[in-house]
């Protein structure tokens, strides 16, 4: 199993260049960020956790551009997005954005994507129907996919739909696609769909349970579970004997950080990354 890191990423948490540099060292895998553009300030959607909206909601930066800086640091950490909002983004330009990060660093790039919580925020920035969102993050994937591999790429949707067009440099590798949904039709979607799915472990009763209907479900789909990954995004208390337990359920790679505990706490980040970095040889 391996290890990946996920930081907020605020003006209060780490340097992304210094970040990356420690946790390539330190034996980790890969860097994650996640992405909110903007947080309307008059909103009904609630928070999911319940509670008031925490501070480094409003204060998240680029995630790609973090991530850049975090690959002119290194040479080998896996740069992840956890997650990105594809569909709040003009296609064109985030497939430009995301091609040129994967090309510059070298072929290091995951796409963890999700359709989001926040109403508000989604309708601020299209026009696409919140009520039909899992269909258009399909659509989405799918067109950034063909974008990506083809030629003279081209995609005709309900939601997206576009002529042949030139579409270069294509990314130096096809980065994995990798669905963030917790909720069943979002499950069926990435079992449907995604290159992985990535679940986190607070909101899911039984982690081994959740994870064997997952593979079930991408073999009722036709597709081979072993080659559909599990990435679980780590909020509980991080422990070596979690950390083990969630590997012996199948897990492919934890990512630990991102518990609010750590949130614009950089003094608890770095012992927290020395303190598991003796365990990876383990895991």
């Amino acid at each position: 199993m391996h290890l990946g890191f996920s930081s907020m990423n605020t003006v209060n948490d780490p340097d992304p260049a210094q970040l990356a540099r420690i946790l390539e060292q330190a034996g980790f895998e890969s860097l994650w960020y996640g992405e909110h553009s903007h947080i309307p300030r008059c909103r009904t959607t609630a928070y999911p956790p319940g509670g008031e909206l925490p501070e480094p909601y409003k204060e998240m930066m680029d995630p790609y551009v973090s991530l850049m800086a975090a690959a002119s640091a290194t040479s080998r950490l896996k740069l992840g997005t956890g997650i990105a909002l594809l569909m709040e983004r003009e296609l064109f330009s985030q497939a430009k954005t995301i091609a040129s990060l994967d090309r510059l660093s070298g072929g290091r790039v995951i796409i963890g994507t999700g359709v989001g919580w926040n109403q508000e925020e989604f309708e601020n920035a299209t026009n696409l129907p919140w009520q039909r969102r899992y269909l258009v993050m399909k659509e989405t994937v799918a067109a950034t996919r063909v974008l990506f591999c083809d030629e003279a790429p081209e995609y005709h949707g309900e939601f997206i739909d576009f002529d042949p067009v030139w579409f270069e440099p294509k990314p130096l590798h096809i980065p994995e696609m990798i669905f963030g949904a917790m909720g069943p039709l979002g499950v069926r979607h990435a079992a449907q769909w995604a290159d992985g799915w990535m679940p986190v472990d607070v909101a899911l009763p039984d982690v081994d349970a959740a994870v064997k209907d997952f593979r079930r479900q991408v073999s009722e789909f036709g597709r081979d579970p072993d080659k559909v990954e599990v990435t679980l995004v780590v909020m509980a208390e991080v422990t070596p004997d979690l950390l083990k337990q969630y590997r012996d359920a199948g897990i492919s790679r934890c990512n630990i950080g991102v518990g609010m505990q750590n949130w614009n706490k950089p003094e608890i980040v770095m012992p927290m990354i020395e303190q598991f970095s003796k365990i990876i040889s383990e895991l």
